[in-house]
């Protein structure tokens, strides 16, 4: 076949009758370039173009179009969505800083409070212990009062024993009123 091929494209060269053109690809050019199949390839060409054309915009680029319009709803959404948890966290924030601000002014209350019932206490405390060091103050000083009433009611006696007894001893008859007497005057002054 190859020879026959090769035997027409001499015949065809040299011109012999009967003998066609014929186009191969040893002819030396390019199939799309031989200007007698221009209206063909262009007739063509607008039908793919068509074809191409109708696919996209009846099949693709909606799906394409509709994937795109899903997205920018996702988008939409999602940022609608953290625009809203943000602002309820936000919310939560600001609740939480105002129950801790109201801890702590509950708790200084509270504080203050107890802290004043503390203190009144510790005065009513302070005000008991200083009556019952008043009252052993006064039974105290009454007690002292009373050893000292009795120390000297037996430093008279015993004064009055030993000065009669000291007259005895220096030979004399102790008169118990005369000594009484003398002693009296003598512890008065």
């Amino acid at each position: 076949m190859a020879s026959e091929t090769h035997d027409m494209a001499s015949a065809a060269a040299s011109g012999l009758p009967g003998a066609e053109p014929m186009h191969t690809a040893d002819a030396g050019g390019m199939p799309q370039l031989d200007f007698g199949s221009f209206p063909n390839q262009i007739f063509w060409l607008l039908v793919a173009l068509a074809v191409i054309y109708w696919l996209l915009s009846r099949i693709a680029l909606p799906r394409i179009a509709g994937v795109l319009g899903d997205r920018q709803g996702a988008i939409a959404g999602d940022i609608a969505a953290a625009e809203d948890f943000k602002r309820k966290a936000e919310e939560a924030e600001a609740a939480y800083e105002k129950a801790l601000a109201e801890a702590r002014a509950n708790a200084q209350k509270i504080a203050g409070e107890t802290k004043a019932e503390i203190q009144k206490d510790l005065d009513a405390a302070i005000v008991k212990a200083d009556a019952e060091i008043a009252a052993r103050a006064a039974e105290s000083s009454k007690r002292i009062m009373d050893i000292r009433d009795g120390a000297l009611a037996a430093i008279d006696a015993v004064a009055k024993d030993t000065a009669g007894e000291i007259v005895a001893a220096l030979g004399g008859k102790a008169d118990t009123s005369a000594v009484n007497g003398a002693v009296d005057a003598r512890m008065k002054g």
